[in-house]
């Protein structure tokens, strides 16, 4: 008989996760996901793309602002669910919930753990230019990812990759590996080994100013910063006291003579040539304060600059 599961999940990343439990056949009693949030630039309420699929699925859905507060935990308690599946739910959880499972309760983290602990490792992995990455099936304790692990995969990351590829290829990943760590825990046949925390490397939240670029760091930096935000919520500059995002980039060495970091140069076939603080950075899809995303080739048809303008 298969495992009464709860799912916990909220963003897209989670959805792949949901979906491979419930075209395998798994009895989802519940899923539990962020309650609806004010969201873009009319601040309108948007459900979770968890909840978007709970609905369209017909699975019970329990949206508690916080899941430690008595009235969520009656109901969990009520539920008594064999396991639970958590895939970037957003919230803390209490020491109840993480142990009451008898089969315990399973965190799909998209990282090698212990590397990149903590709320965005995909972004950070990016940003600090890593040439492989995976995912991680860990068996939850009351510590910031620091429980046993289940299952790991690895994979290469692609030098031009960008935040939502990489975002996308983890999250398939992911619901791959927790499908087997589920059908091996059911099995009995599940291995857990501790981390070694002698190993572990912890990364914050992104803040609002963690895209501001500088151009004064190397070329390679400044790229990795773009590509780590793309699309969301983006690496930036100011042309003319306007935000201007940056959506992909590629770098290359200084090809002639000596400007200041920020400088605007020459449209060439790599893209809008900007200097760094080692080389140049080329721009290839920008999107100008007030404008649609678009490429840089057509951003300048549309935008005349000038011999002084500079990115800052």
């Amino acid at each position: 008989m298969k495992q009464k599961i709860l799912f916990m999940g909220t963003p897209e990343f989670a959805v792949p996760s949901l979906d491979v439990l419930v075209r395998n056949g798994y009895p989802v009693i519940g899923v539990v996901t962020q309650p609806d949030r004010p969201r873009g630039r009319g601040r309108k309420t948007i459900a979770s793309p968890v909840k978007e699929y709970s609905l369209r699925a017909g699975l019970p859905l329990f949206q508690p602002e916080r899941v430690r507060e008595e009235e969520f935990l009656r109901v969990f308690r009520d539920l008594s669910p064999d396991m639970i599946a958590l895939a970037a739910f957003g919230q803390i959880l209490p020491k109840e919930i993480i142990k009451m499972p008898p089969r315990g309760c399973l965190n799909v983290h998209p990282s090698l753990l212990p590397r990149y602990r903590g709320p965005a490792p995909i972004n950070w992995t990016l940003i600090n230019g890593e040439e492989r990455t995976g995912v991680t099936i860990m068996v939850m304790d009351e510590g910031v990812d620091t429980g046993d692990i289940l299952l790991q995969e690895e994979t290469s990351v692609r030098s031009d990759e960008t935040y939502d590829e990489l975002h996308d290829r983890l999250a398939i990943l992911g619901a791959e590996l927790l499908l087997r760590a589920v059908q091996e825990t059911e099995a009995g046949t599940a291995r857990r080994r501790p981390q070694d925390h002698s190993r572990a490397t912890y990364f914050p939240l992104l803040k609002k100013d963690t895209g501001h670029i500088d151009w004064t760091k190397p070329s390679r930096d400044i790229v990795n910063l773009v590509r780590g935000l793309s699309s969301t919520p983006g690496a930036y500059s100011f042309l003319r006291d306007k935000k201007l995002k940056i959506y992909r980039a590629c770098s290359g060495p200084l090809s002639s003579g000596e400007k200041a970091p920020g400088r605007i140069g020459r449209l060439l076939e790599s893209g809008l040539q900007v200097t760094a603080g080692d080389g140049h950075v080329y721009l290839e899809e920008v999107q100008l304060e007030g404008r649609n995303r678009m490429s840089v080739e057509s951003f300048l048809r549309g935008f005349r600059l000038s011999d002084d303008d500079v990115l800052e």
